[in-house]
């Protein structure tokens, strides 16, 4: 639907017919030129509009999976899905890459201002991979998963090759992607543990003559940043809404001579935020009085909004009536729950996001392993606990979260043992009629506190658990993601692959290497880290009773890691614990 502003209300422009979910919108047209055509991404299809509404391509791209993010550039067309990214120029097939972990945006660097095409890749691995053509130039890390890409001012900066970054985690950074390798600018921690940042958009709405940055959040908030005389990034406005902005851009939409903030919401509220004052002053036995303008803007709103509150209590009459009725047939609607299970690396706790489009009744959390249900300053919900019988049924939470009125998002905390997984699960009632009820499932693993990374100290002592047996590569690929969170589930290209971790509580590191028969997790020093094995053990022996293979276990404690970490605790002791871990794979 595009619509417009005429008298400062909106007017419909045009609207197309129902059919797939949008999952993106872009726009387009000849370079050098205004982007006035419309580009859509609706399941594998691109279809385009003129600004009048008038539809001039269809393109089936024929991917096995759903678009997730699309790029416009000229006659360019830069599309990727969960895993697979496809270049098209002139809807003909040109490049094509398959990651190793799921794409989550996608962008191009200007090719009016540089001699090249060069895509980049955001992925699920705190990586953005540079593309030419069909292969990997180089990849580089970012402080978080980045979840959205956008040229530093709309133009890619003074150099063209700047490219701005938002993370899941709410960290955002500028680099700039050279043919040869990345330069890190500047990058804005998120000390104030805000939301994850969903959008990004560049615009000059404090009117300096700079463009400033504008960033939505999947908390609802709103920041304006401008920058000061050394290029860095200095907070100057933030508004905070009640649902996470989808999308943001900055113009001149409503009223002349007034720049405007546009967001739109999870819900699909659109929303503005405009430079135009609002507020009045006036001195001691002066009277305020307010223009014509806006008291006919006052009058409309409250028209409006007392047609919805007819219109609702309309429909509520309706309701009530037709399922009185013998003939009536209740059918279970749908609703759209956006969730997030995420965990976080300052606390060592995971977040559980849920929010839906319309209002929440209740929460109902449920686990099966030990958990501890952590306080949240934004959480206003009322939670009450239900006494568990753990011993005979494994259920060791129950508790209800009561939402008050209009709350459509819920944030929870939660903080596991590792060692002990298991499966958490989210009931989740809306407010609407009948009353229906969608179950979420979230994953607890073995060394649920550990956190993906690119890097560990090698200089540090390591102590090595070694697995041989007759097993495939795919078989042991699916062990670590049994075990280790951020690991994707399709087994990585190549013979030989090599993950990094760092624990969130102790600080200890983990690398996992493994090839055709072989898996080699490297633990570091820390008594601590030796007791983490444990469930990668125990974990490992509940794997073989499904596939039955035989595999033969070598554990190799560090010897400097034993002596200068642990001189109060003998070694035979540490041995045989785990000897009778291993004792049990043997059997199995």
């Amino acid at each position: 639907m595009c619509f417009g502003m005429k008298k400062g209300e909106a007017v419909a422009v045009f609207k197309t017919l129902p059919g797939q979910k949008i999952a993106r919108l872009e726009l387009g047209g000849v370079l050098n030129t205004p982007q006035e055509k419309i580009f859509i991404a609706a399941g594998s299809e691109i279809r385009g509009f003129t600004k009048r509404g008038k539809q001039f391509l269809s393109f089936e791209t024929n991917l096995t999976e759903s678009i997730k993010a699309m790029h416009i550039s000229g006659s360019d067309l830069f599309l990727s899905a969960s895993y697979i990214y496809n270049h098209y120029c002139d809807c003909k097939d040109q490049h094509y890459y398959l990651s190793g972990d799921k794409i989550n945006d996608v962008i191009c660097l200007p090719v009016e201002r540089l001699p090249r095409i060069t895509p980049v890749l955001a992925c699920q691995d705190r990586v953005l991979r540079v593309l030419q053509g069909s292969d990997v130039i180089y990849e580089t890390e970012v402080p978080g998963p980045p979840t959205v890409l956008a040229l530093h001012n709309g133009n890619g900066g003074d150099s063209g090759e700047d490219l701005l970054y938002g993370t899941s985690d709410g960290k955002l950074g500028l680099i700039q992607i050279t043919t040869s390798k990345p330069i890190h600018k500047w990058e804005i921690r998120n000390e104030k543990k805000r939301g994850g940042i969903l959008c990004v958009d560049s615009f000059d709405i404090v009117g300096d003559g700079v463009k400033d940055l504008l960033v939505g959040r999947d908390d609802g908030l709103v920041e304006v940043y401008s920058f000061d005389n050394a290029n860095e990034p200095v907070l100057r406005f933030d508004q905070m809404l009640s649902e996470s902005i989808t999308s943001i851009q900055g113009g001149c939409i409503g009223k002349d001579g007034y720049d405007e903030i546009v967001v739109s919401t999870y819900s699909g509220w659109v929303t503005g935020l405009t430079t135009e004052p609002i507020h009045k002053e006036s001195g001691p036995g002066e009277e305020l009085k307010i223009n014509q303008e806006m008291q006919n803007k006052i009058s409309s709103l409250r028209v409006e909004l007392e047609q919805l509150q007819y219109k609702v209590l309309q429909e509520r009459e309706k309701y009530q009536q037709s399922s009185q009725s013998s003939k009536a047939k209740s059918a279970v609607p749908s609703v759209s729950i956006n969730d997030k299970f995420t965990l976080n690396k300052d606390d060592a706790s995971y977040s559980l996001i849920l929010e839906v489009q319309t209002a929440i009744d209740n929460v109902l959390i449920q686990s099966d392993v030990p958990i501890d249900l952590l306080d949240v300053d934004k959480n206003s919900a009322v939670v009450s606990f239900s006494s568990c019988d753990s011993e005979s049924n494994d259920n060791f939470l129950l508790a209800t979260y009561r939402c008050q009125a209009n709350t459509t998002r819920l944030e929870l905390k939660i903080r596991s043992i590792e060692g002990q997984y298991g499966t958490l699960q989210a009931y989740v009632t809306p407010r609407i009629q009948p009353k229906t009820c969608q179950a979420l499932q979230y994953l607890i693993k073995p060394l649920s506190l550990h956190q993906r990374t690119h890097f560990i100290d090698h200089d540090r002592p390591m102590n090595t658990l070694t697995l041989t047996g007759q097993f495939s590569f795919a078989e042991v690929h699916s062990w670590v993601v049994f075990c280790l969170p951020e690991v994707p589930e399709k087994p990585p290209a190549g013979e030989c692959v090599t993950f990094y971790f760092q624990n969130t509580f102790l600080d200890t590191q983990l690398e996992s290497t493994y090839r055709e028969i072989v898996v080699r997790p490297h633990w570091v020093p820390g008594f601590d880290s030796v007791q983490n094995l444990c469930p990668v053990i125990n974990a490992l022996a509940l794997c073989p009773i499904r596939k039955r293979p035989r595999c033969n276990p070598i554990y190799h404690p560090s010897k400097t890691f034993l002596t200068t970490t642990h001189e109060n605790f003998e070694i035979d002791k540490i041995n045989h614990h785990f000897n009778m871990s291993l004792f049990d794979i043997q059997q199995t």
